[in-house]
């Protein structure tokens, strides 16, 4: 009696490990991620424009990707028409300055704005995987460009 029960625990772990192996050795994604972009202008008078972005369309990058080595370095070439996507979301938000300088409740309501979109997300089995921000700013005189960008990275489990 006492071998029955060792075997079937044994072969109870057994299925356990292989099935563990079948798992590992799956190469589907487990995740899928989405990017979320805000653009925010810091052009003074508030002559920029300042979106929230968010793409309804998906691309494989690997149709737009090649791969050069000192034998073959022939230049990629996709073309760029068929990159762009024209099936997105586009929020408005409000620029940093207007005509007075900086302008706070613009920040607050784009915050608000943001907030809200993130929080569908969220709402919707997304996880907050990364966020990363950049600025390019004036740069003096006769310039008059700047942005402000942040990426929202979410992934979830499929």
């Amino acid at each position: 009696m006492k071998n029955y029960i060792i075997t079937a625990v044994l072969a109870i772990l057994l299925i356990n490990v292989s099935h563990g192996q079948e798992d590992a050795m799956d190469n589907s994604p487990q995740y899928e991620v989405k990017v979320i972009t805000s653009v925010e202008s810091i052009v003074p008078l508030g002559l920029g424009r300042s979106r929230l972005i968010s793409s309804n369309a998906e691309r494989d990058y690997k149709e737009f990707t090649s791969a050069q080595t000192e034998e073959d370095g022939s230049r990629n070439k996709s073309r760029r028409k068929d990159i762009r996507v024209k099936d997105f979301e586009e929020t408005k938000l409000l620029n940093f300055y207007n005509v007075g300088g900086i302008r706070f409740q613009n920040i607050a309501a784009n915050d608000a704005l943001i907030s809200s979109k993130l929080t569908e997300m969220l709402s919707q089995g997304w996880d907050l995987a990364f966020v990363t921000s950049a600025v390019e700013s004036d740069a003096g005189d006769g310039d008059g460009q700047g942005i402000f960008i942040t990426r929202y990275i979410f992934k979830r489990r499929l």
